[in-house]
């Protein structure tokens, strides 16, 4: 009779999603013979947030064992728990992670943003699967913890950048890489959302019974409760826990440029907005970056515009509210969500797109749950996800320092702006440490 393996379930789910290279070493037939462990298999997972987007993200994973719920609001809890009622509930997510550690196999993390690393560092300590929503972190140094931590870990993960499973994205890519409008040197990416201003209220409220907000504020500085401020949908606009229109949109926006052109880390950024308020974010802004040369492709010229500082006419186009303008040697492409347009329309009248090259998505989640499963690739993995966050934050950075950085991406440090160093960082409350 054969002997039987000692090897965990979750621990085949862990190698597996690690791409471990366990076939040569023999511990796959192992582990196959021991467990039978299949795609079919249902992975458990712990949600870290119950509400909003992380009602997404539960609805996105809700084909699998959803073993426990962390939500800070009780009256967001019990509506989950009523949904999933098997499930054990927590209101503080680094007690879920501690005590589910040998239960779970995955979490999803869709808080604020300021909660993100936290939860999602220590998950992928715990060595868990991360789904995590945008953007990664609430600092360009997390982004490079989170994913440096995911990779040495080894687990499958995937930023919460929904649209990248679209079709029309991976059509834009394709005709961009197809060289169809030429060399692109510069692209432009607005958002007409205004996540900022405000002042900080005087004073302060006692929160209400439902809501521990000692632990919505986790790693942030205290500050007292105000009922609509902040919590549940108007923290963005505060530099303690979001990162205004550019940390809610452009992750979403400037991922379809980074896809296309193959960017990764800029050399340089420099941001206009309003004079820099202390406690809000800006209600417009424009950042512009300078990517360079990356395999055989040409720099870049970047500018990120949002708020009331978004454009009419861009290269001479009118252009809506939102979108992206890749501008190349040979034409333009205008290109939003669900559709691109190519000028000039006259040239490009009998344009025939080349044939789609790149796969039809399974879905955004469920394309994180199959690479937990069995090891496949996420297109928006930490290491890809992780570089496009820290890319988005560093404008921000660039704002508040009111200077043009010159960026050195492998040392994460502006080498001619030491005032950026505590903008790239930030400090913690005791227990809430990334690092």
């Amino acid at each position: 009779m054969p002997k039987k393996s000692n090897l965990h379930r979750r621990d085949f789910l862990r190698m597996s999603g690690a791409g471990a290279t366990v076939l040569a070493s023999g511990v796959w037939s192992e582990l196959a013979a021991a467990e039978s462990t299949s795609a079919n298999e249902k992975l458990n997972m712990a949600c870290v947030g119950t509400a909003n987007r992380a009602a997404a993200d539960i609805n996105g994973v809700v084909s699998e064992n959803i073993v426990a719920l962390c939500d800070v609001d009780k009256n967001y809890l019990d509506r989950a728990k009523t949904r999933f009622p098997d499930a054990r509930t927590y209101a503080d997510y680094r007690e879920m992670i501690d005590k589910e550690a040998d239960k779970i196999d995955a979490v999803t993390v869709g808080t604020a943003d300021h909660n993100h690393a936290p939860a999602s560092i220590r998950a992928i300590r715990a060595g868990k699967h991360v789904y995590c929503e945008k953007p990664l972190t609430h600092t360009v140094q997390e982004s490079r913890i989170v994913a440096e931590a995911a990779k040495k870990h080894g687990v499958a993960t995937q930023l919460g950048t929904q649209i990248h499973a679209g079709e029309n994205y991976r059509r834009v890519v394709e005709v961009i890489q197809s060289g169809a409008i030429g060399d692109v040197t510069e692209v432009h990416v607005w958002v007409g959302k205004a996540w900022g201003g405000g002042e900080r209220p005087e004073g302060g409220q006692e929160p209400p019974a439902t809501l521990d907000w000692d632990l919505w504020l986790g790693p942030a500085p205290v500050r007292p409760f105000w009922p609509g401020i902040y919590h549940p949908g108007q923290w963005r606009r505060w530099w303690d826990f979001g990162q205004g229109t550019l940390g809610d949109m452009a992750c979403h926006y400037m991922d379809l440029p980074f896809w296309a052109l193959k960017l990764r880390h800029p050399i340089s950024c420099e941001a206009e907005g309003p004079e820099v308020h202390p406690e809000t974010c800006p209600m417009g802004l424009t950042v512009h970056y300078e990517f360079p040369e990356r395999d055989g492709l040409p720099p870049v010229r970047f500018t990120w515009s949002d708020g009331n500082r978004i454009p009419k006419t861009v290269a001479g186009e009118r252009v809506p509210g939102s979108g992206v303008m890749f501008i190349g040697s040979e034409g333009k492409m205008f290109a939003n969500y669900g559709s691109y347009k190519l000028f000039p329309t006259e040239k490009f009248a009998g344009f025939e797109p080349p044939e789609p090259s790149i796969p039809p998505s399974i879905g955004h989640h469920a394309e994180w749950v199959k690479a937990c499963k069995d090891g496949s690739p996420t297109t928006c993995n930490f290491d890809y996800s992780g570089a496009l966050t820290e890319a988005v934050l560093l404008g921000n950075v660039a704002y508040r320092t009111g200077e043009k950085l010159v960026w050195d991406a492998k040392n994460l440090n502006a080498t001619n702006c030491a005032a950026a160093d505590k903008y790239i960082s930030k400090e913690y409350r005791a227990g809430w440490e990334v690092a």
